[in-house]
């Protein structure tokens, strides 16, 4: 029977440790858990039906043990059965650890975020009062910027005026000057008329004295010279 039993005896050795390691590792993703409790309930739950199963295989271990017709061979295999209850008591014990772990960092990390939460609703009132102290800054700024530049329209109105006023002034002064060289061509035609005529008197009066110079030429010849 003992020889019958062997490769059910294997099996259930290697289901065991398999359970046994998976069990470590959800133990270990316990412990690793940020949260929330929702995720750590599927986690226990996972771990629970490993330990049924577990505990299944080791009792199962527990039967087949009595069942051995050698003492030797049954004694070996209570000795076993032992060794995976008390590892199993082991893992049990650091599954409740992992869980008392992870619920005290879940409830640290929850009062985390409320503490975070105020310190944000806090922030937020200051941007908030930090916002409209800048919007104000911005509003007297915009102000500001609107009185200079209702100066700098006057400023430029004023100019427009003094330019239409310079505009005027020169426009006035061209016409002068425009005046003034009508005058000064109607000079320039007097004068050059001017100069003409007494360029005709010049020769008119050179005429007159040439032909009295004649006359008296011929005066004189009459008398002093009859007989020519």
């Amino acid at each position: 029977m003992a020889a019958a039993g062997c490769v059910p005896v294997r099996v259930c050795h290697q289901e065991i440790v398999r359970f046994d390691l998976e069990i470590k590792a959800a133990v270990q993703d316990i412990r690793d858990c940020p949260g929330p409790l929702s995720a750590l309930t599927e986690l226990n739950a996972a771990v629970k039906e490993k330990f049924r199963h577990l505990r299944g295989r080791i009792q199962e271990l527990e039967q087949m043990a009595k069942e051995q017709d050698k003492e030797s061979e049954k004694q070996a295999l209570l000795r076993e059965v032992e060794n995976h209850k008390k590892q199993m008591l082991s893992n049990q014990a650091a599954w409740r650890k992992a869980n008392l772990a992870c619920k005290i960092a879940i409830d640290n990390s929850e009062k985390d975020q409320l503490l975070q939460g105020r310190d944000s609703l806090r922030q937020r009132k200051t941007t908030k009062e930090s916002l409209a102290e800048s919007a104000s800054n911005i509003t007297e700024s915009l102000m500001g910027i609107s009185r200079m530049m209702s100066q700098q329209v006057q400023q430029s109105e004023e100019t427009v005026q003094t330019l239409a006023n310079s505009s005027r002034t020169i426009l006035e002064a061209n016409e002068e000057f425009k005046s003034m060289s009508g005058t000064i061509q109607l000079g320039r035609k007097l004068i050059t008329k001017y100069n003409r005529r007494e360029l005709t008197d010049k020769l008119l009066i050179f005429l007159a004295l040439a032909l009295f110079l004649a006359t008296v030429l011929y005066i004189l010849k009459k008398r002093l010279f009859p007989f020519l």
